[in-house]
């Protein structure tokens, strides 16, 4: 990527990000940098954000946290 494109690409995932910000998203810098390489990639936009708020509703699950450990008196 020339220079010229990869500076317009930093600035387009800036402004992005600043939108995204003040929608409240909750989206980081890197999260949103896939969501629009995978739209660019041509997935649907809808289908990406359905998919982002169902990842958010489930429990974040944590394999060492589940486990029980057990105690001595």
């Amino acid at each position: 990527m020339d220079p010229e494109a990869s500076r317009k690409a930093r600035e387009s995932l800036e402004l992005a990000f600043q939108m995204s910000n003040i929608l409240e998203t909750g989206l980081d810098r890197h999260t949103l940098s896939v969501l629009v390489a995978l739209c660019e990639k041509g997935l649907n936009p809808e289908s990406l954000a359905a998919l982002v708020k169902e990842l958010r509703r489930e429990p974040q699950t944590n394999p060492t946290a589940t486990s029980t450990v057990p105690t001595f008196p």
